[in-house]
């Protein structure tokens, strides 16, 4: 069983994240995980302010620094890497996998767009489109938010959430018929466990599984629309469910 992380944050690309990018690959392979999706948050959410004060070019250099420095890490360890984007709208997130550093270097027009007409441009450009923890609760969310014509499927597992939100959007993706995700959304690298903890809630990280081997983002892209891959959550003595 091949195990992949589709949803981790690293230092410094993401301000809120806590950890190296050296400490979170290394890590997951620690963990036993074949690969790692590192899908920072975009331009338009909680990046590194450094970031801000570049030409948009040179923002996206920046934004994919991390990921490029994650897989020459991933290269000698021994587990793959895999590039993602985390947008958001006011605490509302979204995982974008399938564009490249390029395409989003020739598209600065995205971040006009209000996400109802951002979402479906990059679907109708390759994109696969997942809400992310869509029913999260926090005190900078005023209220949430569903885009429920404007995504591919919905991450129903999210162990960085309270499970009444995960419940909640297992609901939500079986009344519209969406694809299901599961991540970890690391922000600690190897504090992970602890971390969530001190948050109250279960000591588990989460992912996707198959059967076969993913060596790209299209392999993943696939696996999901054909619903050949499988949530699973792991504790902190890697024990491993299968949902």
């Amino acid at each position: 069983m091949y195990k992949y992380e589709t949803h981790c944050h690293t230092s410094p690309v993401s301000k809120c994240g806590k950890a190296s990018v050296k400490d979170t690959v290394l890590i997951y392979k620690q963990f036993g995980y074949d690969g790692i999706f590192i899908t920072n948050h975009f331009l338009d959410g909680n990046i590194n302010p450094e970031a801000r004060v570049l030409p948009y070019r040179d923002q996206i250099d920046y934004y994919f620094s991390d990921y490029e420095e994650a897989v020459r890490i991933g290269s000698d360890a021994g587990i793959k890497v895999f590039p993602g984007v985390e947008l958001s709208y006011k605490g509302t997130d979204f995982l974008i996998y399938g564009l490249d550093k390029e395409w989003y270097k020739d598209h600065p027009e995205i971040l006009e767009m209000e996400k109802t007409e951002e979402l479906p441009y990059l679907m109708e450009a390759g994109a696969f489109v997942i809400q992310a923890h869509p029913y999260r609760e926090a005190h900078y969310i005023d209220h949430i938010r569903l885009f429920p014509r404007s995504v591919h499927g919905v991450e129903v597992i999210n162990s960085n959430q309270a499970w009444e939100s995960n419940a909640a959007a297992e609901s939500y993706a079986v009344h519209y018929g969406f694809l299901k995700t599961a991540g970890s959304d690391n922000h600690w690298g190897g504090n992970v466990f602890s971390r969530l903890k001190e948050k109250g809630f279960r000591p588990e990280i989460a992912g996707m599984c198959s059967d076969m081997e993913i060596n790209s983002v299209e392999d993943y892209i696939n696996s999901v629309r054909e619903e050949s891959m499988k949530i699973f959550l792991m504790d902190e003595n890697g024990e491993i469910t299968i949902q």
